[in-house]
């Protein structure tokens, strides 16, 4: 069986093949030195899901602040002062950003799956797997200290001169620190990846015959190796212009401001699709399997990932239509910004494609699936009017922005985060969760994520601008509504947390196929045993379904005996 070195058991234990990895080895001491690429991935859950709930926290305590109209001066203001309302949306964005978003879903889910998928025992690097944990904890720990420091009031992009333009602040260094060790946690995590799936692929699974999650991990690795130096780099020269006051982007030092756009955005707008194109994978695998189909034009949906990682690089400019670039600069990055809209489109035509005449089951994570086939098309289409110069300057630093970016980045990613979770949560922990409470939850997310931001298109539209603490009356209703919105939202995030935790104690037993998944992972148990698979798994068809019957709520799906005879077959040339 193809798979990486994976970490052995400590002298003196004796595992048995068959003793899942939850219970390999006993102590937290076994967790935080362990190479076995599933407990990395659950420790990677459990970070990416605090960052979550950090973030949303903030989030709910702007928008309790937006509920009343406000005035002139503190004293108007209703739950945070000016000064608390900029530090509470800088470490929304950035928590959200650079600690749940991009590294949410590939951490994660990816770092779980991704060896399964392949029938590996780990990763290619496992050392370097946990290597890239500790950084992120580092990362987070970092962040955490921005808090405990003051706050910081920057924005989360960090622009000079807000960041860079002031008096030495050691909550920007820690600030420039997280992002920078983050953005080797993520280096790190994309080159692994490569290599696994370059190096770790079973016998007949060719780069055509990977699940549509890895083609999608792979395009995202691509796009992490080549873009993250970028932003290291660039915090790293506006950590030393701020300590230093070196010229670098500061005008009064003889840089130039605008530079600091160009760097930031060249990573940053790739890195959209570090945090949409895993979403992509997820939702490739939740509309195959709960419509048991397989996926409408696999070959499309799979190049078109690399189409989006490719043309993702060409676009940055797009956000700076306002920033006095040349007309022709904005004409070409206007026209490259329509471009990509269309690998996008591919994939959700072809998601609708592969539901049509599908055997539908609403459970759960397909609740999630055809959430984000709307909330990414809103998105997505709203994309357009920011992608044409004259909408855009109008609508440039609005809450029409807001929405936009909400809508692609926490939607989409957030309904996938969510749908994944859930999908492979009896993979993960072998329990069962309640499947009413989520379906209901799953609604709540897509009812609260819409009534939080539809109205923001609206009052962008009609001249809100972000980042105010406070507003004309004309506005309120629009705030008003949106804060209702978030509420619910989060409500439906800190009850999914409730039950999933739950099941972890009081769950019912799952079988090793639930939900009759086709890709390799399903061939082992729940929770897998600890190097996976106890037997060589079978390379069928990712989205083969007809390879697997219903047996019993009980036993879930099975291979049928036909394919098992490949098995038995295998073991007898071994």
């Amino acid at each position: 069986m193809a798979g990486g070195t994976v970490e052995e058991p400590s002298s003196g234990d004796v595992i048995h093949p068959k003793v899942h990895y939850l219970n390999a080895t006993k102590g937290l001491k076994s967790w935080l030195v362990t190479l076995d690429h599933k407990r990395i991935a659950i420790m990677y859950l459990i970070a990416v899901s605090v960052a979550l709930l950090l973030g949303g926290f903030w989030a709910v305590l702007l928008r309790t602040e937006l509920l009343s109209p406000g005035g002139v001066g503190e004293q108007a203001n209703f739950v945070l002062s000016n000064d608390w309302y900029n530090k509470a949306f800088t470490l929304h964005g950035a928590i959200m950003v650079f600690l749940f978003i991009i590294p949410g879903i590939p951490a994660s889910l990816g770092n779980f799956i991704l060896p399964m998928q392949l029938g590996a025992k780990d990763l290619a690097l496992p050392r370097i797997n946990l290597f890239s944990w500790y950084l992120y904890i580092m990362g987070l720990i970092f962040f955490l200290g921005v808090l405990f420091l003051g706050g910081l009031d920057t924005g989360w992009t960090l622009y000079p001169p807000l960041s860079s333009g002031r008096p030495v602040q050691m909550s920007l260094i820690f600030a420039y620190t997280a992002v920078f060790i983050l953005g080797f946690s993520s280096i790190l995590t994309g080159l692994n990846f490569i290599a696994t799936i370059h190096k770790l692929r079973p016998r007949g699974m060719t780069m055509y015959k990977m699940p549509l999650f890895l083609w999608a991990l792979y395009a995202t690795s691509l796009i992490q190796v080549l873009a993250t130096p970028v932003i290291g780099l660039t915090l790293g020269l506006s950590m030393i212009e701020h300590v230093f006051k070196v010229g670098i982007f500061l005008p009064q030092y003889g840089g130039d401001p605008v530079m600091y756009q160009h760097f930031f955005w060249f990573y940053s707008h790739p890195a959209v699709y570090i945090m949409v194109l895993p979403a992509m994978g997820v939702q490739s695998e939740l509309i195959a399997v709960y419509s048991r189909k397989h996926v409408f034009g696999y070959k499309a949906i799979a190049w078109s990932s690399i189409a989006i990682a490719a043309i993702g690089f060409l676009v940055w400019g797009h956000h700076m239509f306002v920033s006095g670039q040349s007309p022709t600069a904005g004409i070409v990055f206007s026209f490259l910004t329509f471009l990509v809209a269309i690998p996008s489109a591919i994939k959700v035509f072809n998601w609708v494609a592969t539901l049509y005449r599908g055997s539908i089951d609403f459970k759960a994570p397909m609740i999630y699936a055809l959430a984000f086939i709307y909330l990414f098309g809103i998105g997505g289409l709203t994309g357009l009017f920011l992608a044409s110069i004259a909408t855009n300057v109008h609508l440039h630093d609005t809450y029409f922005v807001i929405a936009h970016f909400h809508m692609v980045m926490v939607g989409s990613v957030l309904t996938a985060f969510l749908g994944g979770v859930h999908h492979w949560w009896p993979k993960l922990v072998g329990r069962m969760y309640n499947e009413t409470l989520a379906r209901i939850c799953a609604v709540l997310v897509f009812v609260g994520f819409n009534v939080t931001f539809m109205p923001q298109f609206v009052a962008g539209t009609r001249g809100m601008p972000r980042r105010y603490a406070n507003y004309l009356d004309e506005f309120t209703i629009f705030h008003q509504v949106s804060t209702v919105g978030a509420y619910i939202l989060g409500a439906a995030v800190v009850i999914q947390a409730g039950y999933l935790v739950h099941s972890l104690f009081k769950g019912k037993k799952a079988p090793p196929n639930p939900y009759g998944g086709a890709s390799i992972e399903w061939q082992s148990t729940s929770p897998p045993d600890f190097h996976n698979f106890t037997e060589e798994p079978i390379t069928t068809g990712a989205y083969d379904f007809e390879n697997w019957q219903y047996i019993s709520e009980d036993e879930g799906y099975k291979l049928k005996p036909k394919v098992l005879v490949t098995r038995q077959s295998l073991s007898e040339v071994h």
